[in-house]
């Protein structure tokens, strides 16, 4: 048994670091202002830090965010049995937090989450896509393409095609034509992509249906699938473009709430409305963490059709927890509101049992 007091480190890459890094590498202020938004997360939950630490200091453990670039000599030395790595920010290309757990493993430190490889895996739309047909599951399968060049062509579609960065963020398609009927404009707009953000491009038959998400966060380590908080996220478009995300989070989304041009996305439970697609998504979810290894905290993005047909678009292994969604999600799930669900995960991690929250 450890004499050290369990301590929760948090470790994050924060958007001004990203950017300056970018703008270093010969991005425009545009671009880099984009890309780095995508690590708005680690800017809205700062603002929390002194309530994370109360109420892990209430379930007798402390609590020390990390800067990413600090975090090689901020593990160094820890203990393994008393220290806990929580990744905030996940990235292996534009962001580098999956160096985090990587750097957790090697100074013998447990993590709340996946493991690193999975933080490079769900970073790489192609690859994951591969894994996750190989294991059975409902995603579609993807062409990939770079530069206005096929390097995997795209199956037939009568319905059209999806257009999204291959390892840029998450799901989006950057702009409003990212959906098109012609694998020509998809090979264009690869090379926009390709020309702004220096990312290949997945391309993927379009698939109907509601957006859903699925979140989840293992209040103890014997928490399952029947925890995972299945919702519609209604937006009012049929998909999310760069424009779309950045008025949602971090200062960008501040501006947008300020200047009035932010509307959050309406949830609604899954389950209230199409009780067979949430049975299906529970099922894909427990896939999901039996054949890939999700755990302790992730988030699922699905499309639902209305004949109940889910499509699995991708998994997060840093799902956004200061966002609208995952707030609500503990709190309809745990009753806890977010910086009490942290606290509480982590300290069962160190007992092994639930105390109350």
């Amino acid at each position: 048994m450890s004499k050290h007091k369990p301590k929760l480190i948090l470790v994050y890459e924060p958007e001004k670091a990203c950017f300056d890094r970018l703008i270093a590498d010969g991005y425009p202020p545009q671009r880099a202002t984009e890309i780095s938004s995508y690590l708005a997360q680690s800017t809205d939950i700062a603002p929390e830090f002194a309530t994370l630490a109360a109420a892990c200091e209430a379930r007798g453990v402390a609590f020390a965010p990390v800067a990413l670039d600090d975090a090689a000599e901020a593990l160094e030395g820890e203990d393994g049995q008393s220290t806990l790595v929580w990744t905030l920010t996940d990235g292996i290309a534009y962001f580098r937090g999956g160096a985090a757990p990587a750097l957790a493993r090697l100074n013998g430190l447990r993590t709340v989450g996946a493991d690193d490889s999975l933080f490079a895996l769900c970073q790489d739309k192609f690859r994951s896509g591969a894994v996750l047909g190989a294991l059975g599951l409902p995603a579609p399968q993807a062409g990939l393409a770079r530069d206005g060049k096929w390097l995997v062509e795209p199956p037939a579609s009568a319905a059209g095609w999806f257009v999204k960065p291959n390892r840029l963020g998450a799901k989006i398609g950057i702009w409003p034509d990212s959906r098109c009927h012609e694998l020509g404009h998809a090979l264009e707009l690869s090379r926009r992509v390709f020309a702004a953000y220096r990312d290949d491009v997945v391309v993927q038959p379009y698939v109907a249906g509601r957006n859903a998400r699925a979140s989840f966060l293992g209040l103890t380590p014997q928490t399952g699938v029947e925890a995972i908080g299945i919702a519609f996220v209604d937006s009012g478009a049929d998909f999310q473009t760069m424009a779309d995300s950045m008025a949602l989070y971090g200062e960008t989304g501040e501006a947008a709430k300020a200047a009035g041009l932010y509307a959050e996305p309406e949830l609604v439970a899954v389950a209230d409305v199409q009780p067979g697609a949430d049975a299906r998504i529970r099922a894909i979810a427990g896939r999901l963490i039996g054949g890939l290894g999700l755990r302790d905290v992730f988030s699922i993005d699905l499309r639902v059709e209305a004949d109940d047909t889910v499509h699995l678009i991708e998994f997060e292994v840093c799902p956004g927890l200061p966002c609208f969604d995952f707030r609500a999600y503990c709190r309809q799930q745990w009753g806890l509101e977010l910086a009490e669900g942290m606290a509480e995960t982590a300290a069962s991690r160190f007992i092994g049992q639930h105390h109350g929250g």
